[in-house]
């Protein structure tokens, strides 16, 4: 068997594997219920006048990002941008804040200044158990934002502090993260549907 042999076993395995993952939450009546759920806060939110805020560490700060760049640029249809901030991205402030607070404070310090009562913030965490994920979450509550959370395993401490949270059924790391995404995508474009049919 050549290399490329054995590359190709191990590429139809991944695909499928993440196939049939995905396939089981599309299967599941309350996954596919919460995801609903989840979409119908980020509308409220954002008809309301309110800003989402999407944080993460690693590939889920990849996926933070990923999700405002769709809602304040565009996903599908041509529209107005959506008040979307991503947490990760201001380089100054989180090294600034972790040098003086720590890196558990990355992103609590920043929902300190910014979430206030009316907004949503959406944690992704696979683990659900990053602790600076975690602080900023217990924040967001405080100030009465709606919580969403993104996570994986058995959802960790996230999954308790959010008022909704998509738990993908899997402990392996690259196969939650991609149905994260995939279930961003699917956000994205119902909060752009529904937004822009509104406004027709």
């Amino acid at each position: 068997m050549t290399d490329r042999e054995g590359y190709a076993d191990e590429i139809r395995r991944q695909l499928r594997e993440s196939a049939e993952l995905k396939t089981a939450i599309a299967d599941d009546p309350a996954l596919v219920e919460t995801v609903s759920r989840m979409a119908d806060a980020i509308i409220t939110c954002l008809r309301n006048g309110g800003v989402l805020y999407t944080f993460g560490n690693g590939g889920s700060a990849a996926d933070a990002q990923h999700i405002a760049g769709e809602l304040v640029g565009r996903f599908k249809l041509e529209r107005g941008g959506f008040a979307c901030v991503a947490l990760t991205t201001d380089s100054s402030v989180i090294t600034s804040t972790a040098n003086d607070y720590g890196f558990d404070a990355v992103f609590v310090r920043q929902a300190d200044a910014l979430v206030r009562e009316g907004d949503a913030v959406l944690a992704i965490s696979t683990s659900g158990e990053s602790e600076n994920v975690i602080r900023a979450v217990e924040l967001a509550r405080a100030r009465k934002a709606v919580v969403l959370a993104l996570s994986g395993n058995e959802g960790g401490r996230l999954a308790t502090l959010a008022d909704i949270c998509l738990t993908v059924p899997s402990a392996d790391t690259p196969r939650i993260q991609e149905c994260h995404i995939n279930v961003a995508h699917i956000l994205c474009g119902l909060v752009e549907g529904k937004l822009c049919e509104s406004e027709s």
